[in-house]
């Protein structure tokens, strides 16, 4: 009968003890609570995040109460803890801004050159496109089909010319459309 008593006895230990943490948890949470928001509050400057941080200092009071003896410390635990946390919050905040600030420069840049480079080549189609307009037909037309690839007897059917006229008139087109394009502003 003495083990009997002995395992009762050890088992309503073990619930008192439970009920003791729990206790001590909740008063903590009670009396602590408004401080440690407080302390967090005032690091974070914002009370959203203050709650989230007050909220994460108590479940690691919950994880170590073991490990806090003294009913003194137990202040001085929570306000470091959310102090610790406040500041770990904030620099990671920070790491996180700076990372998508360097983000946003690369990317702008990129569209802002992009934007330069569309502007570039936009204005110097508009500068050949003068120079072209400018060389006499057919010598015109026949510089842009030989551009485009077409061989001296394409052109000719296509224009109705001559073979061997070809490139004559291709050669002049080319010194027509650099003497314009030259006066334009473009590089000959």
């Amino acid at each position: 009968m003495s083990e009997g008593v002995k395992t009762l006895v050890d088992v309503m230990s073990e619930q008192s003890a439970a009920e003791t943490d729990k206790i001590v948890f909740d008063e903590a949470f009670t009396l602590h609570n408004r401080t440690v928001f407080r302390a967090a509050c005032a690091i974070v400057q914002d009370a959203g995040l203050a709650e989230d941080i007050t909220q994460e200092v108590f479940i690691r009071l919950y994880n170590n109460l073991e490990s806090i003896t003294n009913e003194e410390m137990l202040k001085p635990w929570l306000i470091r803890v959310a102090i610790n946390l406040s500041k770990n919050t904030i620099r990671g905040n920070t790491r996180a801004n700076t990372r998508e600030e360097n983000y946003v420069k690369e990317h702008s840049e990129t569209e802002e050159m992009t934007a330069e480079i569309k502007l570039e080549k936009r204005e110097k189609a508009n500068e050949v496109n003068t120079a072209l307009s400018k060389v006499k037909e057919p010598l015109r037309s026949c510089l842009i089909l030989k551009h485009q690839g077409l061989s001296y007897k394409e052109i000719a059917d296509s224009l109705a010319l001559t073979e061997t006229s070809i490139g004559t008139y291709i050669a002049r087109g080319k010194k027509e459309f650099i003497r314009y394009y030259g006066k334009i502003g473009g590089d000959a």
